[in-house]
């Protein structure tokens, strides 16, 4: 009896919440800034998409023609220097197209009009000296669709790192600042994060739809900004 009794008031002393146990420890003060860091650099690879739309009958007939065309298109651009390894098929799309109409009535009918089948073409362009002919002889040879173009390099890593640099330079000298008016002690780093934001595509079709064969895409690489930002937490000294 007296062993059952002492093993009840064990349990119910774990049980019942120590005080220190209860509350969670205090945090230490901080400081938390975001720094931002800006790198820019020409760019030594384009990054073009391509696309081929073809339209029949049947989808026999319209994938012939797509294929053709397409053939004619990647052995032009193996023609100027593509090495196989840059080029890759990024979309292959088979659908049928319908045509809508209504009878006297208002009631809408559908028909099938034809089938339509587009192709599309993802080709790194390492000598931007060629960009402007490359997306000039794909349209002359058969891409009739919208792509996008993109201007990139190859080994960005030391651009960025560069950005990573002045946007963790950029958060210190904020947190030194505002220890220093808030008359505090700034100790060391707690945490950092990074977002890094990369050039993004542009859109190209309808322009170059309307270029002549006569004459190379006018393009201009321009300069790539990479852009870091980061978010630190700096331990503030009691």
């Amino acid at each position: 009896m007296k062993h059952f009794l002492t093993t009840t008031a064990l349990v119910a002393a774990l049980l019942v919440p120590l005080p220190a146990m209860a509350q969670q420890a205090p945090q230490p003060p901080r400081i938390v800034v975001t720094g931002a860091g800006e790198a820019a650099v020409r760019p030594d690879m384009a990054i073009v998409s391509l696309s081929v739309m073809r339209e029949a009958a049947t989808a026999r007939e319209a994938l012939d023609a797509n294929n053709e065309a397409m053939r004619a298109v990647i052995a032009s651009l193996k023609e100027a220097g593509i090495a196989d390894r840059d080029l890759q098929t990024s979309g292959l799309s088979i659908q049928p197209r319908w045509d809508y109409q209504r009878d006297g009535d208002g009631n809408q009918t559908s028909k099938l009009a034809a089938y339509q089948v587009s192709n599309a073409l993802t080709v790194r362009v390492r000598d931007l000296a060629k960009v402007g002919t490359v997306i000039d002889s794909s349209v002359t040879l058969g891409v009739n669709q919208g792509g996008s173009i993109s201007f990139t390099n190859a080994d960005p890593e030391a651009v960025i790192d560069q950005a990573r640099r002045d946007a963790v330079e950029d958060a210190t000298r904020k947190a030194r600042t505002l220890a220093d008016v808030a008359n505090v002690q700034l100790g060391g780093v707690f945490e950092i994060t990074e977002q890094s934001n990369h050039p993004m595509p542009v859109p190209f079709g309808a322009r170059a739809m309307r270029m002549e064969a006569a004459e190379a895409v006018p393009v201009e690489a321009g300069e790539n900004a990479y852009s870091v930002s980061v978010t630190m937490t700096f331990l503030l000294e009691q």
